[in-house]
C-alpha cells in the first residue's frame, strides 16, 4: 500500500496528483476533508451548483445519491492496496430534508469489512449542519484486471 513511504491505490494516487479525479467526481465539486482508513471514515465536500436544481428549486434526489455513493465508497476505497477497487453493488438513499444550492458534506463510514463483501453507511450535511439525505451501501472488493497494451 506505500510505495517510498506514499500511499498507492487508486484513491491516494488521485489525492497526490498521479491520476486525474474521476470526471463524476469533479462534477459533483467533490472535495477531501479528513479521512481515517484505519477507522474506516470519511469526510468530503461537495458544491451543489444551480444546474443540480429539480423544478421546485431544490437539489434534485439523484445528485444528493451520487455525493453519497461518493462519499460511502471512497471511505472503503482509501483502506484498499493498489489495484483494487469497490464498485457499489447496493445504495439505499433516505432523503431526509430539501438541500439548497451550496456546499453539502458528505460523512461516511465503513460498518463492517468482510473479505469481498463490506456495508456502508453515511449522511449528507447542509451548511446548518442538518442532515438532508442518509445512506447505506454494499460494495464488493476486487481486483482490477491487469492493463492490457
Amino acid at each position: 500500500m506505500t510505495v517510498d513511504g506514499q500511499r498507492r491505490g487508486f484513491f491516494w494516487d488521485v489525492q497526490a496528483g498521479r491520476v486525474a479525479p474521476p470526471p463524476a467526481a469533479v462534477t459533483l465539486g467533490w472535495e477531501l476533508i479528513a479521512v481515517d482508513p484505519e477507522q474506516g471514515t470519511i469526510e468530503v465536500g461537495f458544491t451543489a451548483g444551480e444546474q443540480f436544481l429539480n423544478p421546485a428549486g431544490v437539489v434534485q434526489g439523484g445528485f444528493l445519491a451520487a455525493m453519497l455513493d461518493d462519499t460511502l465508497g471512497p471511505a472503503l476505497v482509501a483502506t484498499l492496496p493498489e489495484g483494487q477497487f469497490a464498485p457499489t453493488l447496493d445504495l439505499h438513499v433516505q432523503f431526509l430534508r430539501p438541500a439548497r444550492p451550496g456546499r453539502l458534506v458528505g460523512r461516511g463510514r465503513i460498518v463492517q469489512r468482510g473479505r469481498e463483501v463490506c456495508f456502508l453507511a453515511g449522511e449528507l450535511i447542509d451548511p446548518d449542519g442538518r442532515p438532508v439525505a442518509v445512506a447505506t451501501a454494499t460494495a464488493r472488493i476486487m481486483t482490477m484486471p491487469p492493463n492490457r497494451s
